[in-house]
Formats: structure tokens, C-alpha cells, sequence
């Protein structure tokens, strides 16, 4: 797949690298220039866009500038100004692949197939083979050749990939001129596999499937689907396949739908690949061709929140209308953009308010214990799990991290009782989970209750994980705690080295080498563990360690122990 798509990756790196060079024509403009190229290195599409078109206010016809304000229009998502910016470029000394890209787009938008086929057989050897063969497909359906579009999809036979994909837009196509009895067969496959590319081609043939009156097909094909998981889009088309019989086929009516199929697919492709910005491209054209797909505009905001572009892909999420099978999926979406861009209390304010629209769905009370959490607000975050727990009365092996999390609330609260026993159910569930080892182990040892298991427990987290550096100190800690300090060393030390600039990791090693007679050393590591800053209850004792020595420290500690603490 990485072949086929090189070619565009190539062109798409020229453009990105018009943002990071100042050519001369710029010297006048440098304040804006400037500025929008720090802002495209960034992905900040919004800045970008802004800073590029106060530059080309002053100097129109800057080839640099017009290449750069189109790819950071696109990347924000006005494809509509993006076409006026294609249209100049495409007018110039130079042939630009993402202003062909752009005006294909349009010029399918507005059903000028012929145009459409002209742009892109003028520009065919700078798109790659994949999406040049899926679009000329489409475009001619569009242009009503059936018989060209098939014959376009059946000559993309090698490699493997690209032969999968052209059969797979072939039977959208045949579908939607309603020729279901060919799209099935193509999509139920051969003795080379099915066409079970995406989440599309499923709701696709389950549509096709119920067309033609093989209902039971249908409703099995999906629910092996949804086998311990959740899609309320799948859910829905099945509970309507089951009520109905027949729905109506509606996936891919069209060749501009079928285009945005085609930008959709390739999208996926791109990001799976770790190409984001050009994934972004495909996703925005395919959304500006289908402004009602919910996977595109989903898609779109993914890639946005993996640029860290928050505040782009809260208000792309939020697209996404209530009526539609996905709006629980992207105001999950949003929550989690709000919470990666610090703002916690809108996104429990997005979370509060699907527990009023969708409060039969456990993931709703998961999203919001575990913002709730972030906010160390435990015993809120407590009842949210606790609702989402009552909802699964046959935990799955996936639920673990449910009662994990559940667990970390309890103990956070002070109830060891029942965070151990939440522990201990997620590892009923999930028997060799390294989180939730190395944090019922660590918690034994820090509690100084059933050390043995505790030690064994995070021996097993660390061989799952062996360069996790706090779980590697916690097996440091558990033989530290265990009287075993000449074996704590090598664990505690990779410890540090795999996690240098944790206040807690280095800390602990000071512990380790005091006890094991190399004082100056550990006196180094508290130094070392203070300048991270770490909490003041913890920096207050790192400085009495270093005052007076870390026996004494723990002799005064026992020393002031309540009666009943010491009793246990």
C-alpha cells in the first residue's frame, strides 16, 4: 500500500516544505510569512490560513504563498475559498497536485464530469495509480458510463491492494445503479478472501444483503460484526434489518458519493500509515463531497486531535448532528479533545449531557468517570463507574479497565476493601494485565500487606513490560520493602534510566542506595529527585532525608505511627 500512495506523500512533502523556506519574492512580507510558516509547522490550520492570506493580499501571485495558503485552507477545512486559491495556481508556470486535487473535487461537487476527467488526466503522472483508477471510475459513472467505470475498476488488478480496492468501489458502483446480485457476489468474495475492507463495505453489503430478501444473512453478518463491541450506526441497521426485513440501500447512490468513497478509503490508508497531514487532505475533500458522512467528518477530527489541533477538532466533531447513528461516537470524540486540550469542565459538561441522550450506554459513564477521575474528583467519578457497572451484569474481558479504574476511585477515597477487590475482579477478567498488576502490587506494598504476591505480581507486569519504567521501579520498591536492597538496586537504577526525570523514581533510588551502604549516592538522587519538583509532602521529607539520613527519618516515622497502624 505504502507504493501506492508514495507518489501523492512526495508531492503533498513539496508543498509542506514551501512553509519552512523564505523565498526572496517574501522579503516585504516577512511579518506574515513568518508567521504563517511557524503556524503550518505546527498544523495550526486556522493561523495559517490567516497569516497566508493577509500575505497574498500584498503579493497575489506569490507562487510560494498561494501553495501554502491552499494546503493550510484545505487542512481547516474551507475547501470553497481552497478552490479560488487552486484555481489561481492552476492558472500559473507550475503544476501542483493538491490544486488538481481541489478543482477534481469541485468539479465532481458540482456534476462537470467532464471537467473533472479533464483535470485529471491532465495531471495523471502526479497522482498515485490507486486513487487516479478509483476516481476515473467514479467520474465516469458520473458521466453515465457504466460500462467504462467497470472496465476502469476491473483493469486495477496488480498489486493485490489495489486489485482489492478496485473491486470493492466496482461493487458500490453496481449497487448503486441497483445491481445488488453482482455487488454481493463481489463483496462475499472469492477463495482469495472477502471485501471486508472497512466499516463501510459492511454496512454496504448488509444494506445490498437485505435488498435482496436475505434478511437472516443480513442480521448474522452483523452481529458477528458487533461481537463484543459497540457501534450504534451497525446496532441500528441491524435492529432495522431484524424489524423490516428490507432497508433501503443507501450507502453509495451516486458518483460524488462514490468520490468521497474514494478520498474516504484513501484517507484511512494514509493514516494508518502515520502520513497525517496528507490522511487530513483526503478526509476534507471527502467531507466537502459528502458534508452528511459522518465517517468523514469523524475521520477529519481524528486526525486533527493526532496534530494536537484541539480546538479545530472540537468544532469538526461537532459537526456531526443528533439524529445521526455516529453523533455518540463524535461527542465521545469532542470530550476527549476537550480533555486533551485542558478543558475539563466542558468536557464533562459533553459527557453530563449524553448521560441524558444516551444513558443506556455504559461507554457514556466510562468517558465521564474517567474525565471525573482526571479531575481527582473520585467519588463522582465512583458513581459514573458504578452506573456503568451496574449496566454489565456479564463483564467481558474487555470491561477490565472499568473495574481498574473503579478500583484506582476506591482507593483514592480510602476504601481498600473494595479497590482491592475491583483489582482482583479486572484481573478475573484480564489475568496478566501489567497496569493493573503493578498497581494492585504496588498498592500491597505501599499498604506492606501480602509483600510475596505483590512482588510476584509486578514481576509479571515488568516481563509484559519490560521497559516501563515505573513499573520497573515498582519492582525496585516491592524488594526495597521487602528488606531484599541489594537486588532493589539493578531494578530501581533501570528504573531511572528508562524514566530520568521522575522525582518519585529518583527518589526511591536514593532510598535503595542509603540502604545499601552508598550514602553520597543516595544523597545525589534526593538532590536530584528535588530538582523535579516534585510534591511538597515528598520534597519536605527528601530534605529531612538529606538533614538527617534516611534511618533516622524512618525511625521518627515509627516512632509517630498511630497505635492501630502499627497494630496491623
Amino acid at each position: 500500500m505504502a507504493g501506492l500512495t508514495k507518489k501523492f506523500a512526495l508531492a503533498m512533502g513539496v508543498v509542506a516544505a514551501f512553509g519552512v523556506a523564505t523565498p526572496p519574492q517574501a522579503q516585504g512580507l516577512a511579518g506574515a510569512y513568518l508567521a504563517g510558516n511557524q503556524a503550518n509547522r505546527d498544523n495550526n490550520y486556522d493561523q495559517a490560513a490567516k497569516f497566508y492570506a493577509e500575505a497574498l493580499a500584498r503579493d497575489p501571485n506569490n507562487p510560494y504563498l498561494l501553495q501554502n495558503a491552499l494546503l493550510s485552507f484545505v487542512g481547516k477545512g474551507d475547501v470553497n475559498r481552497a478552490v479560488a486559491i487552486a484555481t489561481k495556481v492552476a492558472s500559473g508556470q507550475f503544476g501542483s497536485q493538491l490544486a488538481d486535487l481541489v478543482l477534481t473535487a469541485d468539479a465532481i461537487k458540482k456534476g462537470d464530469f467532464s471537467e473533472a476527467q479533464a483535470i485529471l488526466q491532465d495531471g495523471e503522472d502526479r497522482f498515485s495509480p490507486l486513487m487516479f483508477g478509483l476516481l476515473s471510475g467514479w467520474i465516469s459513472l458520473g458521466d453515465g458510463k457504466m460500462t467504462a467505470a467497470v472496465d476502469q475498476f476491473d483493469s486495477m488488478q496488480s498489486p493485490t491492494a489495489m486489485r482489492l480496492f478496485g473491486q470493492y468501489h466496482k461493487a458500490l458502483a453496481l449497487a448503486s445503479v441497483g445491481d445488488f446480485e453482482t455487488a454481493d457476489r463481489i463483496l462475499t468474495g472469492d477463495e482469495n478472501g472477502n471485501m471486508r475492507l472497512n466499516r463501510g463495505s459492511l454496512i454496504a453489503h448488509a444494506q445490498i444483503m437485505s435488498q435482496l430478501d436475505r434478511k437472516d444473512d443480513a442480521i448474522a453478518l452483523l452481529d458477528d460484526a458487533l461481537r463484543g463491541t459497540s457501534d450504534q450506526g451497525v446496532t441500528m441497521l441491524r435492529d432495522a434489518i431484524e424489524e423490516n426485513g428490507v432497508v433501503d440501500y443507501d450507502y453509495i447512490t451516486d458518483a460524488a458519493h462514490g468520490s468521497a468513497e474514494v478520498f474516504l478509503t484513501l484517507a484511512s490508508v494514509l493514516e494508518r500509515e502515520q502520513d497525517v497531514r496528507y490522511a487530513l487532505v483526503y478526509a476534507r475533500l471527502a467531507e466537502y463531497l459528502r458534508p452528511e458522512s459522518a465517517e468523514a467528518i469523524l475521520l477529519t477530527a481524528e486526525i486533527l486531535q493526532d496534530q494536537e489541533q484541539y480546538n479545530l477538532a472540537t468544532r469538526t466533531y461537532a459537526k456531526v448532528k443528533q439524529d445521526d447513528p455516529m453523533f455518540l461516537n463524535a461527542e465521545l470524540g469532542r470530550a476527549d479533545a476537550l480533555v486533551d486540550a485542558e478543558k475539563l469542565d466542558a468536557a464533562i459538561e459533553v459527557l453530563r449531557g449524553l448521560t441524558r441522550s444516551h444513558g443506556d450506554v455504559p461507554r457514556v459513564h466510562m468517558s465521564l468517570g474517567d474525565v471525573l477521575r482526571g479531575q481527582e474528583d473520585y467519588a463522582a467519578a465512583t458513581e459514573a463507574y458504578d452506573v456503568a457497572v451496574a449496566m454489565i451484569p456479564d463483564p467481558a474481558p474487555n470491561h477490565w479497565f472499568l473495574f481498574y479504574a473503579r478500583g484506582i476511585t476506591h482507593e483514592r477515597e480510602g476504601d481498600w476493601d473494595k479497590a482491592e477487590a475491583d483489582f482482583r475482579k479486572a484481573l478475573d477478567l484480564n489475568p496478566d494485565q501489567p497496569l493493573v498488576l503493578n498497581y494492585l502490587g504496588y498498592s500491597l506494598v505501599e499498604f506492606g500487606l501480602k509483600l510475596p504476591e505483590a512482588q510476584a505480581m509486578i514481576e509479571r507486569a515488568v516481563a509484559a513490560r519490560p521497559n516501563d519504567g515505573f513499573i520497573t521501579d515498582s519492582l525496585g520498591w516491592v524488594l526495597y520493602r521487602l528488606g531484599k536492597f541489594e537486588e532493589a538496586v539493578e531494578p530501581m537504577e533501570r528504573a531511572v534510566q528508562l524514566v530520568s526525570n521522575d522525582p518519585i523514581i529518583n527518589d526511591h533510588l536514593g532510598d535503595v542506595y542509603w540502604m545499601v551502604g552508598r550514602k553520597r549516592e543516595a544523597e545525589f538522587q534526593w538532590r536530584r529527585a528535588l530538582s523535579f519538583k516534585p510534591e511538597e509532602k515528598d520534597a519536605e521529607r527528601i530534605r529531612l532525608k538529606l538533614d538527617v539520613g534516611l534511618d533516622t527519618v524512618l525511625e521518627n516515622e515509627e516512632a509517630n505511627k498511630p497505635a492501630a497502624e502499627n497494630d496491623n
